[in-house]
Formats: structure tokens, C-alpha cells, sequence
């Protein structure tokens, strides 16, 4: 990913020096521009550091924003990841797909500011998961799924460490902490396979991962969900595209390790050309109008004047914290219907707690503050979606294990004392979520769209047993 992330930021300066592209570092997307006959033909934005807003004419609009990891408060993704700017576009009509498949990486480092990835590498290269039981190492990930033992999905290692750390009790001394043990294997086969994720745990955790275990837990990772987009990356607003983590196309349910690369490489590889053809297709309609475009900047003026005024009671960092909490209590890697009921109850309460912000920056420069509540809602917002699609989807499919509920809405379990989830159900949920939004209630409206999937027969996965030739 950072290979990719170089190769892309110097062929940007390349057509940068010859004056075929303007780059506008450092500005913030804030909402789509429509023509009058509902074509996107420009976008308003907004300068971090002068917070000056401006109108910008468009023949095509590509949204490649990331994904939505802040909504969950921490995650191993960028702090600027917060799902804004794809909020921004659902709450203009866009189609959100799929919101509710969020991944859970098994192996990150907790911290106070954001988790770090412990890439899928450590276990490819040997690594270990493992805790202590009754006195001695338990390496549970190979006792539970013998035939592939640390080596199986993320979704299934993200379970197994929740329910070792929180249903039994036998976490890291009693917390949600399990050891990701690379110290059998030789120092200098590490540094060269793995040097750059070990030199990062040590800068961060203060140990070398060559002689101590390393301590991780599970952390929201990636969006397989996002705007919807067709096989051409056209959303269904006419004029916007996506491409990247910010589009809820390839990955279904579940991503594979690595394939955010591929996904975001082809939808780019898809999306600019296609952008070319819609650019010269003649079917754009009409271009914007100064009056169009200065009436949508002053109305996003307007709105970031009154953020800046806010004086209530409730801090905004206090709010994300919170829906952060509440997001990963209900929404991760466990669900049940009777949670997310109670989780979507206390988003539709902080939403309306948004309106009583009080901000302590009332500035026109660098207010970093007043961009982040307007963030702030778009995330709430965001938040909503994805719960309300996580309770509509009764089936586990997988990155959403849903726990089944008896009739007093408590957690079921089979003979053996383990948790009850529900089966996948082909039948009624092999399809694509679709979420709109309601401008009148704000609320998600949840519907479904089918998909081609005839080339592939669907099969159940197992990972206690050996896969059959």
C-alpha cells in the first residue's frame, strides 16, 4: 500500500510540473453541486488552513475519500477517515451499499489516539496467537481451526480473540490484550521480512517483537460497504463517481487480506477513463452558472458560520467518543438485535445532543474545530446507516455475525455453553444492501438490490476442516 501510495503521489507531481493537473492540498470536500436537471457539475470545498470556501465547476465529480473508520472512534485507518465526505453524498441522494459490512483486523495495537495495524504479515511469516490457560500458553487459534490454524480470516480471528479476551475471561493479565508471538523465529529473518512493522511496535510499545510477544487486539480496519457505484463506478446521481474504499463495490461481505489494494487500484483503473468518456459524451447537461455556483458556496458558508457560533453545553470530541463507544459495543465484531436497537436509540440522541454543541474556536483561520463538528454529523449520520442495516439483515454473513435472541431477548447458547448465531440465509439476504436517506426524519431507509453472482456457486465456509480438492 505504501509502494502504491508513492507510485501514485509522484506521477501526481510528474503531471503536476508539466501543468496538466492543479493539486488543491489540503482542501476539504463538503458537498456535491447539481445542476438544474440533478447532474453533478462542480463540488464546494473547503482551504484547512485559510478555511476559505469556494465553488469549483466540474465536468465529472470522482469521490476517492476512504473509508469510514472514525465513526468507530479509533481505528488502524488515517484519522482524516472519517466517512464525511460519503455521508455528504448519501444525504444528497446517493445510494450507500452494503454499510453494514465492517472488518475487524484481528491483530492491532491499542492506542489512545488511533490503533495500528499488526499486519497479516507477523502470521504469514509464523506468527502465533496465543494466551495464557490455566498456567500455560494456549494457542487457541490452532486448537479451534486445526487445519488452518493462525492462517484463518480475519472475521473468524477477530471472533476467536473477542470471545478468549471477553466471554472467558483470559485476556492478557484479565484485559482484552493476547499475545501475537514472533519471538521463535530468527532475528534477522524478521528485519528482513517484517523490519518496518516491528520497528513501529517498538517505537510505540517501548519492546522489540524479536524477544517479547507482541500484545494486540482486534480493531475496526476497513469498509466493505460505501456509496454505490455500478461496474463503471458511476454512482446513481448522474456526474458523481467513486472509487477506492469509498465505493461498496468487489469485496462483498468479507475482504481478503490485500485486496483493498487491488480493489482501489481497478476502480481507479476503471474510473478515470470512464470519467474521460462521460466528460465527452455530450451528456453532462448544462454547466453551472456563477449565480448556481456562488448560491452553493454561501449556503456552505452560512452553515460553517453557524457551527463556528455554536456556544452549548455538549463538547463535539466528548460526542465522537461516545458514538465511538457505543459503535464498538453494539456494531463490531459481535451483534445482536436487541443491541443495535439500543445502539441506534443512542445515535438518533447524540444527533440531536449535535445541536447543542458549544465550540471554544470562533476564528476564520485554521479552525480545525468547526470542520470537525460539521464532520461530526456527517458521522452520526453515517453511524445510523450502518446499525440500521446490521438490524435489518437477520443472517450472518461474513463480517456481520449476528447472535441469535430468545423470546426474553437474551443471547442464545448451544449445549457446549457458545454462543448461537445465525445461519447465512441465501434465499432472502444474497443481495446487496441498498440505504437512502430521509431528508424529512434523517433516518436510513433500508432496501435490497440483487446482484450477478451465477459464475460462482456459494458455499459455506469452514475452517475446522481442511479445504476439499
Amino acid at each position: 500500500g505504501q509502494q502504491l501510495l508513492y507510485a501514485l503521489d509522484e506521477q501526481v507531481r510528474r503531471w503536476e510540473v508539466k501543468g496538466k493537473i492543479t493539486k488543491y492540498e489540503f482542501w476539504e470536500y463538503i458537498r456535491a453541486i447539481k445542476n438544474k436537471d440533478g447532474i453533478v457539475r462542480g463540488l464546494v470545498a473547503q482551504n484547512m488552513n485559510s478555511n476559505e470556501i469556494k465553488a469549483f465547476p466540474a465536468d465529472v465529480v470522482i469521490l476517492a475519500t476512504g473509508g469510514p473508520g472514525q465513526v468507530f472512534g479509533r481505528c488502524t485507518a488515517s484519522t482524516i477517515c472519517n466517512g464525511s465526505a460519503v455521508s455528504s453524498a448519501y444525504q444528497q441522494g446517493a445510494h450507500i451499499g452494503n454499510p453494514e459490512f465492517i472488518q475487524i483486523h484481528p491483530t492491532a495495537i491499542p492506542g489512545s489516539d488511533k490503533n495500528r495495524l499488526m499486519s497479516e504479515a507477523c502470521r504469514g511469516e509464523g506468527g502465533r496467537v496465543w494466551t495464557y490457560k490455566d498456567g500455560k500458553p494456549w494457542y487457541f487459534l490452532e486448537e479451534m481451526y486445526p487445519a488452518y490454524g493462525n492462517l484463518v480470516p480475519r472475521d473468524v480471528a477477530s471472533r476467536a480473540i473477542f470471545k478468549v479476551c471477553v466471554h472467558m475471561g483470559l485476556g492478557v493479565n484479565n484485559g482484552r490484550r493476547v499475545y501475537l508471538d514472533l519471538s521463535h523465529i530468527p532475528a534477522d529473518y524478521l528485519e528482513h521480512k517484517l523490519g518496518g512493522i516491528l520497528e513501529m511496535y517498538s517505537e510505540f510499545v517501548g519492546q522489540d517483537p524479536r524477544k517479547v510477544p507482541m500484545e494486540i487486539f482486534p480493531s475496526v480496519h476497513y469498509s466493505m460497504g460505501g456509496i454505490w457505484v455500478d461496474r463503471m463506478h458511476h454512482t446513481n446521481i448522474p456526474g458523481l463517481m467513486a472509487a477506492g474504499e469509498c465505493d461498496h463495490q468487489y469485496h462483498g461481505a468479507n475482504r481478503l487480506g490485500a485486496n483493498s489494494l487491488l480493489s482501489a487500484s481497478y476502480s481507479g483503473y476503471v474510473a478515470g477513463p470512464e470519467s474521460l468518456r462521460w466528460a465527452r459524451s455530450g451528456e453532462l447537461g448544462a454547466a453551472l452558472t456563477e449565480e448556481e455556483m456562488e448560491a452553493a458556496r454561501k449556503e456552505c458558508v452560512a452553515e460553517f458560520d453557524k457551527i463556528r457560533n455554536m456556544t452549548g453545553s455538549e463538547n463535539a470530541h466528548k460526542l465522537h467518543q461516545e458514538m465511538g463507544e457505543i459503535m464498538y459495543d453494539y456494531v463490531s465484531i459481535e451483534r445482536d438485535n436487541k443491541g443495535l436497537d439500543i445502539c441506534l436509540e443512542k445515535l438518533k440522541g447524540i444527533l440531536k445532543r449535535w445541536d447543542d454543541i458549544g465550540v471554544t474556536d470562533h476564528g476564520t483561520w485554521a479552525n480545525q474545530e468547526a470542520m470537525f463538528v460539521r464532520q461530526l454529523r456527517n458521522m452520526i449520520l453515517y453511524a445510523m446507516a450502518v446499525t440500521k442495516a446490521a438490524r435489518a439483515r437477520d443472517e450472518s454473513r461474513g463480517a456481520h455475525a449476528k447472535i441469535l435472541l430468545d423470546d426474553k431477548g437474551e443471547r442464545m447458547t448451544d449445549a457446549d455453553g457458545e454462543l448461537m448465531f445465525y445461519g447465512r440465509d441465501d434465499e432472502r439476504f444474497m443481495k446487496t444492501s441498498i440505504v437512502d436517506y430521509d431528508p424529512q426524519t434523517e433516518e436510513p431507509i433500508i432496501s435490497y438490490m440483487d446482484f450477478e453472482h451465477s459464475l460462482i456457486k456459494a458455499r459455506a465456509r469452514n475452517y475446522a476442516v481442511a479445504k476439499k480438492e
